[in-house]
This record gives C-alpha cells, sequence and structure tokens, in this order.
C-alpha cells in the first residue's frame, strides 16, 4: 500500500484541492498539518511517500516562529532525498532554504489569475515520453497558469529553472532529484476560486491583479491543460525519491 503524503497547509479552513485528490486516486492517504495551529511537522519523512508544502496568506520572510520552522525543516526531505513540493509560499520557503531571495515585485505589481508562462528544455524532458509511446507528453506543459501571489524568488544557486514568466521570471524549477517549488497554483478547484475571488476580493485592485471575471472566463481556456500537466507531473514527481542521485 502507498505511503501517506504529509500535506503542509496554512489557514485552517485551506484544502489541498485538487492535488490532494489526485493523490489519493493514487492510493495514497493525506497526513495534514498545519503548523501556524500548533501542529508539529515529522522528525524523518521516512514513513511517507514525499511532502507538499501549499500556499497562505504568510510571507517567506514572516518572523513567525512557525514559518522559521517550516523553512528549516524543508531540510529533512532534501536531506532524505524525498519527494517535497512546493507551491507558491511553499517554493519561496524551498527557496530560502536554499539561500535564495524572496521579494515583492520591485514595481509593485502582482500576479493574481492567469499569466503565461514558458516551460524550459529541462521541463520538457522532465515529462518526455519514452521513444514508443503515442502521446508527446512534453507539451503537456501549460502556456498559462493560475496565480495568487506578490512575492517571487530568485533562482538559488544549484537549482534547474523549469518554467520563467514576464513579471515574476522564475515560476518553476527542480533541486536535487526530488524537490521542485512551483509559483503557480495548480490545485485551485472551481470552488476554491469562488472562495478566493470573494474573501480576497480587496486584492483584485492591486497592480498586475487580473479582474473577478477574467478568473473564471481564462479557467475554462486553460484548465483542461493544467489538469493534463499536473497529472503527469504528479506521477513522475511521486517516482523521483526511488531515484539515485547520480
Amino acid at each position: 500500500m502507498p505511503l501517506p503524503v504529509l500535506i503542509v497547509l496554512h489557514q485552517e479552513h485551506s484544502s489541498p484541492g485538487r492535488v490532494g485528490r489526485l493523490l489519493v486516486e493514487r492510493g495514497h492517504t493525506l497526513d495534514i498539518r498545519r503548523p501556524c495551529l500548533g501542529e508539529a511537522l515529522p522528525d524523518t519523512l521516512g514513513a511517507h511517500a514525499g511532502a507538499v508544502i501549499f500556499g497562505g496568506p504568510q510571507s517567506a520572510n514572516d518572523v513567525h516562529d512557525y514559518v522559521k520552522a517550516e523553512i528549516d525543516w524543508i531540510g529533512v526531505p532534501l536531506a532524505e532525498a524525498k519527494p517535497f513540493l512546493g507551491i507558491c509560499l511553499g517554493a519561496q520557503m524551498l527557496a530560502r532554504t536554499l539561500g535564495a531571495r524572496v521579494a515583492p515585485h520591485p514595481e509593485g505589481l502582482v500576479e493574481i489569475g492567469y499569466y503565461p508562462i514558458r516551460a524550459t528544455g529541462a521541463a520538457e524532458a522532465l515529462l518526455a515520453p519514452p521513444p514508443d509511446a503515442e502521446a508527446d507528453l512534453c507539451e503537456l506543459w501549460p502556456d498559462h497558469v493560475y496565480h495568487w501571489h506578490r512575492e517571487g524568488f530568485e533562482l538559488a544557486e544549484g537549482a534547474e529553472l523549469l518554467a520563467a514568466g514576464e513579471t515574476f521570471p522564475n515560476q518553476a524549477f527542480r533541486y536535487g532529484p526530488a524537490a521542485y517549488g512551483i509559483q503557480f497554483h495548480p490545485e485551485v478547484t472551481h470552488q476554491m476560486m469562488c472562495r478566493w475571488t470573494v474573501r480576497g476580493s480587496e486584492r483584485l485592485s492591486l497592480p498586475g491583479a487580473r479582474p473577478s471575471r477574467a478568473h473564471f472566463l481564462d479557467r475554462l481556456q486553460h484548465d483542461g491543460r493544467i489538469r493534463l500537466w499536473l497529472d503527469a507531473f504528479l506521477d513522475h514527481w511521486l517516482a523521483s525519491g526511488r531515484v539515485s542521485p547520480a
């Protein structure tokens, strides 16, 4: 039976969304922890298939004890070469762990809504199918993804850029055999988008943010490709912990 996946959330009512559903479909249980509510993270991931740290309203530069503790804790999956995925805030925490800077855009711009990204050659190689495969999985990398952030991360030394954007250049990266950080939110469901655009409506007026209506119209156009990418990516991510470092 597959091992559970550690899920780290940053608000009481946050959800792992589509990522959680796809992991459960693969036979994994979800070990959900919320350090912001005082729940501890494990000393080892020996009993887990991997770990995902999701986004949240916090900043990776916050002085909260639990934020600092999460950043330090990322050293556990890195040391054990266990699959680690940081999404938005989680990616920024991974960048901080690796010594990279996390900061707002110098002109105060944000990304809230769908924005274009460009996959690198390294990203396409990750999901490239075997020669006899019928589907060209490298085409699954989405060209638009959903964002909700005002800070971005620099690329740490030794990290490999997987996707780039215009406003925030670094959108996805890999470090080592099994650690990934993505600035965007492939986990977002329609219900989550409704909740975010209502409860966070004041952020839709920030410079660069897309209006609420555009979130839902763009979802109709881009979400199908994001779903296909996430399905293929999670299989690769889960298998990365079984690959010995070169």
